[in-house]
């Protein structure tokens, strides 16, 4: 509080007491806005969260837009924490919540050691100071993608003695003749598209940051021979997938423009895949992504032509195909997922109430533990384990579901859950 005593009888002094306070009522009011529109600015933002995470199923946003939701969430509220330190008075603390995940840099990131060593290494009572420990902080750093021209020369060489002819090297292979990229740029590019998802009309502005001037038809046609030559590695791939004795298939659905409509059409990609690591198997892990226009089974056929043995699946019927009585081909064999199972009767449990569906899960769980710990070792040891713990689990199962299937509505979800576990 003011106090009268303190305040100077110079008029001036007053004065610029009374300036001084209102440049300080000033930066005051200029905070307040400044925070009264971060506010606003989040409060937007989490009403469009709480829109994405729990609005009606036709309102729900896109996974990715979620993501993308959440980023800028975050990217607030880091911006606020920045401009309240800045606000701070100078030598005050500002609390703010640890971060709980910063990340961690691999050891394999080469490292630029930076020593700070102090002015002077003599102490104020004329004595050497020697070092008795250090502090050690890392960050991470970047070097930006630096495009580079690679110039090849081949000199021409002819004989002063005779005219036999000139000799010069050969021209090296590129996988683009006569073209502007070397491979490793190509496969930047590809890399970029498909694994970053970054357009190559993105790709052809970025370049031209650095005077690097292409249309993106270029770029197409880069990406193009490239899909050419690396078909035979593809083809590879599959090849060598479909030896394997085991293998998991399923399919997801992928926009696809639609030439002529301006609009896009459902299209799929069938992923074939081999893990053998959890069970100690030799073969590396692999997977090849097919595209095809619909979802049908025979789609799945016409991939695995060539393939016997186990296919890990879901329960959609399209694979049915495989296991056709007339079929005529190699011996397929389906297995179904359990965790397609126990994801159903989670569903159910966390809508509320529900025991029945509760106590599946846990029989489930019971599965898990028993291959969590029979993971690793040889097939003959996982097989005799399997014998000897999980037959009698599934055998007691089989007669839960008989029992609880009698009980329940069949249209009810818990219902429809029994019976698509029953089914496989």
């Amino acid at each position: 509080m003011l106090n009268t005593a303190d305040l100077p009888d110079d008029v001036a002094a007053l004065k610029a007491m009374l300036i001084a306070a209102q440049a300080r009522e000033t930066g005051k009011g200029a905070q307040i806005a400044r925070k009264d529109e971060r506010i606003e600015r989040l409060e937007k933002l989490v009403a469009a969260f709480k829109q994405a995470a729990f609005g009606r199923r036709s309102e729900k946003t896109d996974p990715d837009q979620f993501d993308l939701a959440l980023e800028d969430l975050e990217t607030a509220m880091a911006a606020i924490h920045a401009a309240d330190e800045a606000d701070a008075p100078a030598g005050t603390k500002v609390s703010r919540p640890r971060a709980s995940n910063r990340g961690s840099l691999p050891q394999h990131l080469p490292r630029i050691e930076e020593i700070i060593e102090p002015e002077s290494l003599i102490c104020a009572c004329g004595g050497c100071l020697h070092c008795i420990g250090e502090d050690v902080s890392e960050r991470l750093d970047i070097v930006p993608a630096q495009f580079r021209v690679v110039v090849t020369r081949r000199p021409k060489y002819a004989c002063r003695a005779c005219t036999d002819g000139v000799v010069q090297a050969s021209a090296p292979a590129r996988l683009i003749q006569a073209g502007l990229p070397t491979e490793a740029t190509i496969a930047h590019v590809l890399v970029s598209k498909y694994a970053d998802h970054l357009p190559l009309y993105r790709q052809v502005q970025i370049m031209g940051r650095q005077g690097v001037d292409l249309d993106r038809s270029t770029l197409a046609d880069w990406v193009g021979r490239a899909a050419f030559e690396l078909r035979p590695v593809f083809d590879a791939l599959i090849t060598d997938l479909k030896r394997s004795t085991k293998l998991f298939m399923d399919e997801t659905r992928a926009p696809v423009l639609d030439p002529g409509s301006r609009k896009t059409k459902t299209g799929y990609f069938w992923a074939l895949a081999r893990d053998d690591r959890p069970w100690g198997g030799g073969a590396p892990p692999g997977v090849a992504f097919t595209y095809a226009p619909g979802r049908g089974g025979i789609h799945a056929e016409q991939i695995l032509q060539g393939f016997s043995g186990i296919l890990q699946v879901d329960g959609y019927a399209g694979y049915n195909r495989l296991i056709a009585p007339d079929r005529i081909g190699s011996d397929i064999r389906l297995a179904y997922c359990w965790a397609h199972a126990r994801r159903k009767l989670v569903e159910i449990t966390r809508n509320g109430s529900a025991p029945i569906a509760a106590d599946g899960v846990k029989r489930i769980g019971e599965l898990y533990r028993i291959e969590a710990e029979l993971r690793g070792l040889d097939p003959e040891a996982r097989l005799a384990g399997r014998q000897k713990r999980s037959a009698s689990l599934i055998a007691a199962m089989q007669t839960w579901f008989v029992h609880h299937r009698t009980r329940v509505a069949t249209k009810s979800p818990l219902g429809e859950a029994l019976a698509y576990i029953a089914k496989y």
